[in-house]
């Protein structure tokens, strides 16, 4: 008998499955290696990443450019130390308020209140700096240009000034004898000497006439001796090196300043800015109402303003009044229309540098900034061309150094908005000039103390 040939199905199955394991760990393989290679490139990315980091944050970043200026720039170092430095200013300013007022944190916040909030806001004093960088860009190059020189010594000196040392046994430049102040004539006709009967002082919420000048040389600053300015400037420099400033900044900082004024003493030269302006002089009745005004004007045009003016001005003061007279006199003597104009606001102030002398105007509103006015009836009593004071002749100079600079700026200025995200937070506001102020405490009145009475004498 014939043996029954053996079938393939078994060898030939188990060759499939070979097979089939084989594709499956090949694919398998190809997947590993895969996953192996994505996960090498992203490691490789991510270190890239991290390098690219590592050198930019120290190296390249604060080299970048924040603000270019023409063909110069400001980097983002050079803005970041300066912002650390006003911060730092600051910060020591409202300490040494803190210590002025006995530690009284309530008071330094009555008074300091600005200079905490630019510490709070920090984008806006980091704009704030930028802005003040790239104008002493433009005035350091224009005093460059006119070979104006401003050496170590220069900052040095400029910063002993503001110790007042002047050199060892140095004393400051003596400010000039002021001359005698010529009082205007009031009037073509006296003033009777019986209206004056008593100037006594006036309770008013009208501002208060500014003293004239007077034959009273200005006082002029001690000169201290090197020792105590090094002393002094030595601590300065502790505190600033403290809250993380170097000294460079804060000179660069003062060499910025001289830059400025030397300019503005240059641009007073090439423009030549007049050191006189017409002066006017005035007597002012004010008053709290319009009714008030009103009442007073009817006055004045049947009685005469200087009549009306000393009646006011010398009104005995009411020792039972609860509240302040609804009008007040006083005097301004010789000011310049901008003086007013800052005072007073501009009506008024155009108002007497036009109306004749000795003639009374109408009443005059003016704004007080809280949604109420006040009203004025002024009189001329004089106008002629005087010497500017010193700080008026400095807000003129401190004038043309501006506008030079707005005219510099326009269309030369870019600024690069990288320093937003790379805005300085230290030195930070302490956390003690946050403090709720101490509420002051109630004091309990005194009970009043009753004295027992003498017992009447009986009668006999």
């Amino acid at each position: 008998m014939a043996k029954k040939p053996q079938t393939p199905t078994d060898s030939e199955g188990q060759q499939r499955q070979s097979r089939k394991d084989i594709l499956v760990a090949r694919k398998h393989e190809r997947q590993l290696r895969n996953i192996r290679i994505a996960t090498i490139v992203v490691l490789v990315l991510i270190g890239i990443v991290l390098a690219i980091a590592f050198i930019d944050i120290p190296f390249l970043a604060p080299n970048r450019v924040v603000a270019t200026v023409g063909d110069q720039t400001i980097t983002l170092r050079e803005w970041q130390n300066r912002v650390e430095y006003e911060r730092a200013q600051r910060v020591i300013f409202l300490e040494n308020q803190l210590q002025a007022f006995g530690g009284d944190v309530g008071i330094v916040q009555q008074f300091g209140g600005s200079v905490m909030n630019e510490l709070l806001d920090r984008e806006g004093l980091g704009q704030n700096v930028l802005n003040v960088m790239a104008e002493e860009l433009v005035i350091c190059n224009a005093v460059a240009e006119r070979g104006i020189e401003i050496t170590d010594d220069d900052v040095q000196t400029r910063i002993g000034e503001g110790y007042n040392f002047y050199g060892e046994g140095v004393s400051p430049t003596a400010q000039p004898e002021p001359t005698q102040t010529i009082q205007p004539t009031p009037s073509l006709t006296p003033i009777p000497t019986a209206v004056i009967t008593q100037v006594v002082p006036i309770d008013t919420p009208f501002p208060t006439a500014t003293a004239g000048p007077t034959a009273t040389p200005a006082p002029t600053a001690t000169p201290v001796p090197e020792a105590y300015f090094q002393e002094q400037y030595g601590a300065l420099v502790t505190q600033l090196n403290d809250l993380g400033v170097d000294e460079a900044t804060y000179r660069a900082a003062a060499r910025a300043q001289l830059c400025r004024e030397r300019l503005a003493e240059a641009l007073a030269a090439e423009q030549n800015l007049s050191t006189t302006a017409p002066h006017a002089s005035i007597f002012l009745i004010g008053a709290n109402t319009e009714e008030a005004a009103n009442e007073t004007q009817a006055l004045i045009e049947s009685d005469g303003f200087l009549t009306v003016w000393n009646t006011i001005l010398s009104r005995p003061e009411d020792p039972e009044a609860t509240e302040a007279p609804e009008t007040a006199s006083y005097e301004l003597l010789w000011r310049t229309q901008d003086s007013l104009e800052s005072s007073l606001g501009a009506d008024l102030a155009s108002a007497a540098f036009t109306l004749d002398v000795n003639e009374p105007s109408e009443p005059i509103a003016v704004d007080n900034g809280d949604g109420t006015s006040s009203y004025y009836i002024i009189m001329v009593s004089g106008r002629e061309e005087r010497e500017l004071s010193e700080s008026e002749l400095s807000t003129k100079k401190d004038e043309l150094v501006q506008v030079f600079v707005d005219e510099q700026l326009t269309g030369n200025l870019q600024l690069n908005d990288l320093w937003r995200s790379h805005v300085p937070s230290l030195p930070a506001l302490p956390n003690k000039f946050l403090a709720q102020p101490t509420a002051t405490p109630e004091v309990a009145p005194t009970e009043a103390i009753v004295l027992p009475t003498a017992a009447p004498e009986s009668e006999e």
